[in-house]
């Protein structure tokens, strides 16, 4: 593997961040003018900081804390379906060849010409900024592209995996989904990671006229290691989209799931439940944008904050002058179980339409002492009550999960502090 040298990086009148640079020393040789492009954008952004807007809750320390380079994953592929209902596919360990594998019914790889169309399409931005980071990190990285399109009912889940396990360095993973009309999918993204690793993972999905797309994402991480999971979906009229995710145990992980209806009269639903405990730091930016009339909008986030945990919800819903007869409806709900725990919640509004239906609210709050007394008066144990009502508090997320085809289990709920005594 030949390291990519700095030298096109001259042009950059303020220094390189060192760890950038070292990362980018790293990477084998640009594969093309848009990888080489991103990695000059990068090395002029440099580390997010908390000066911008977007980042001035989260500390980029986690992520400088990596080693610079590429992980190399020494986990043996998974590919084969594992049943008629459940499709499972690597990130991490994609073959040469999509074309090999046998594709559920409906699934079919883009062509490399496809694939080229489409990127150049989509170029780098020349004054990008570090509110960008996450994906100019990984167009910079220059992953391989999982392109796929998706014709009809596909029957059963798609699962996407990734698994950093112990090994520590950058995993940058890019998932391209194009639906056509009236076409139907399940998918499952399961990202897991235990050493000082960071997984960067990238996907965008276009819904065409009728489509319908349930995604579920469930992420799994150690005190050191970090998940930036971008999602940028464009929907057109008449498509239904859903995104429930559920992230636990990560030092960092951050969501930012971006929505906008092209021409309106489509359906978004966003679902999110965030554990966080110790030091742990659990952030989602989400930002739906309505360019037409009469469409629909039902978020809600809620948060599980435990030890010295933080989470912070920043959620922005846009709706100018043409989205007239908007339906939206956000709502942030935070639950703390210690006096350490931290939440930061900030629906956004921006509405410029004069005939909209938009609602939005935020609460944060503890377990209930008269719900927690009841259980124990019909002699349930103080631990167990807790259990309880937090398993309840997190069930209306959890069902809309789709379900794994086995050995992905759903991350426990975080006791309750009676239940630690």
């Amino acid at each position: 593997m030949v390291a990519a040298p700095l030298s096109s990086l001259a042009s950059v009148a303020t220094p390189v961040h060192p760890w950038i640079a070292a990362l980018l020393d790293a990477l084998p040789v640009a594969d093309g003018p848009a990888t080489g492009a991103a990695r000059d954008a990068l090395a002029a952004c440099g580390l997010p900081s908390r000066r911008q807007e977007s980042w001035r809750f989260t500390d980029p320390a986690a992520i400088a804390a990596v080693a610079p380079g590429p992980l190399q994953s020494g986990s043996a592929p998974d590919h084969p379906p594992l049943s008629q209902r459940h499709f499972r596919l690597r990130l991490d360990a994609l073959p040469q060849d999509l074309s090999s594998l046998h594709w559920p019914e409906g699934i079919d790889p883009l062509s490399a010409a496809e694939v080229a169309s489409w990127l150049a399409s989509r170029p780098p931005s020349e004054d990008a900024t570090p509110e960008d980071w996450p994906a100019l990190l990984n167009a910079a990285c220059g992953p391989a592209l999982l392109a796929l399109r998706v014709r009809g009912a596909v029957p059963g889940v798609l699962e996407l995996i990734s698994e950093a396990g112990e090994a520590s360095g950058v995993l940058p993973l890019r998932v391209l989904l194009l639906l056509d009309p009236d076409a139907r999918l399940e998918l499952l993204q399961v990202h897991r990671a235990a050493g000082s690793s960071l997984t960067s993972v990238q996907v965008a999905v276009e819904l065409a006229a009728g489509a319908e797309l349930r995604h579920g994402l469930v992420a799994s991480g150690g005190a050191d290691s970090v998940l930036l999971a971008g999602l940028t979906v464009h929907q057109q009229a008449g498509s239904r989209f859903s995104l429930t995710s559920l992230s636990q145990g990560w030092g960092l992980v951050r969501l930012e799931p971006q929505v906008v209806q092209v021409a309106g009269a489509a359906e978004t639903r966003l679902r999110g439940l965030q554990l966080v405990d110790e030091r742990q730091l659990a952030d989602t930016h989400s930002r739906v944008r309505f360019d037409g009339p009469d469409g629909h909008l039902d978020q809600l986030h809620k948060v599980v904050a435990d030890g010295r945990g933080r989470s912070v919800f920043n959620g922005a819903v846009c709706v100018p002058r043409q989205a007239q007869r908007t339906d939206a409806s956000q709502l942030s709900r935070s639950l703390l179980l210690s006096d350490s725990a931290r939440v930061d919640t900030k629906p956004e509004l921006e509405i410029v339409a004069d005939d909209v239906r938009c609602a939005h609210g935020a609460t944060v709050s503890r377990l209930q002492d008269d719900e927690l007394f009841y259980l124990r008066s019909r002699g349930i144990a103080a631990a167990e009550a807790a259990r309880l009502l937090l398993r309840g508090y997190c069930q209306e997320i959890l069902d809309d999960l789709p379900a794994a085809g086995g050995g992905w289990p759903v991350p426990s709920v975080i006791p309750a502090p009676e239940a630690r005594r």
